[in-house]
């Protein structure tokens, strides 16, 4: 297995363990995250992302396969399993992840997933009939954006 396919597979079973530091340990502190609902994060949004979803997931499910990685590019086919706490409701988000390397450790990584399956899983009707406008989706994404800024600002206070 190419060294970044392990670096890969080390920041998936530290995500199923729900232990990011472990996660964190594998990206580059100037990693660049982005993904459907949280968009473009920098450095430490990113490491507090992961380390918000790990705590607050308390019956989250992660599996990961398909692994690809040479010296500069690599991937990843990874679903999570959980509740979505604003609603109650199951999820089920499938996703396709790629990464850029540097120095050994991950520079980028992004997540691509369909943002209208998963507001219709965590959302239930409202997601269903509008989770596909762009209204529907920047209110997920400041929504987001939001709690993650609250729970940034609790862990430096």
């Amino acid at each position: 297995m190419h060294r970044n396919a392990d670096l890969i597979r080390k920041f998936y079973t530290s995500f199923q363990a729900r232990e990011a530091d472990g996660m964190n340990a594998c990206y580059h502190a100037e990693v660049t995250f982005a993904d459907p609902a949280f968009g473009t994060l920098k450095g430490q949004e990113a490491t507090s992302m992961w380390r918000m979803l790990c705590e607050r997931g308390r019956d989250l499910k992660i599996q990961f396969g398909n692994l690809h990685a040479d010296d500069e590019k690599g991937s990843a086919h990874w679903e999570a399993w959980y509740t979505f706490s604003k609603s109650g409701r199951h999820v089920h988000n499938v996703i396709e992840a790629s990464f850029s390397f540097q120095e050994g450790k991950i520079i980028r990584h992004t997540d691509r997933f369909n943002l209208w399956r998963w507001s219709s899983m965590a959302l239930g009707p409202l997601g269903t009939f509008l989770g596909w406008t762009p209204f529907v989706q920047s209110a997920i994404r400041r929504e987001a954006r939001r709690g993650l800024e609250r729970f940034i600002e609790k862990q430096t206070a």
